[in-house]
């Protein structure tokens, strides 16, 4: 069993294979992916091989992305995120992401889940700051990130054919002046 664990609302745990058929359901769903730059996933196999990354990193560094639940209901998943690895403008940095379940959106779960990603990151993994990608056009998901005090730092090249994608960041500094 995956050690739980609970932050205000939310049950965050290592996501594991039997999670599979939620991660479709959320990562397939082409409307919780309109903005995403992954996209959703193609099938099963896609969704199998993005989960098994996610447990790679995890065995890789001791974290990664969690399976998100509510205290409510700790065995029903509404999406998965947090903090992993990422390249980004060819340096490696802590990277805060998300997807959520439609039936989650609007409910302040993403702003729990990015403060449970702060609080990992700067006490537990004493980083310098998180960042997070975001396409232009993903005006939620902005609002989201901005909430957070999270602000525009940088562009990345990351999908060919279109715009940059719009990178936010939070130093430690600032969570710390913000409260976190």
């Amino acid at each position: 069993m995956t050690e739980l664990t609970t932050f205000g609302s939310l049950v965050l745990r290592e996501p594991t294979m039997d999670d599979l058929k939620r991660h479709f359901e959320i990562f397939g769903d082409a409307e919780a992916a309109v903005h995403a730059s992954s996209g959703p996933v193609a099938d099963k196999d896609d969704s199998r091989r993005k989960l098994q990354t996610i447990k790679d990193h995890w065995w890789r560094y001791g974290f990664g992305h969690w399976a998100v639940s509510t205290v409510d209901d700790p065995e029903f998943v509404i999406g998965f995120g947090g903090l992993a690895y990422r390249q980004i403008n060819v340096e490696e940095r802590f990277n805060l992401r998300f997807r959520l379940a439609r039936e989650a959106w609007g409910k302040g779960y993403a702003h729990e889940l990015g403060l449970a990603s702060f609080h990992m990151a700067f006490q537990q993994l004493e980083a310098e700051a998180v960042h997070a990608i975001v396409r232009p056009e993903n005006a939620k998901v902005i609002e989201a990130l901005e909430q957070l005090h999270m602000s525009l730092s940088e562009t990345v090249k990351d999908l060919p054919d279109l715009p940059p994608s719009l990178v936010y960041a939070i130093t430690a500094a600032e969570a710390r002046a913000a409260g976190y």
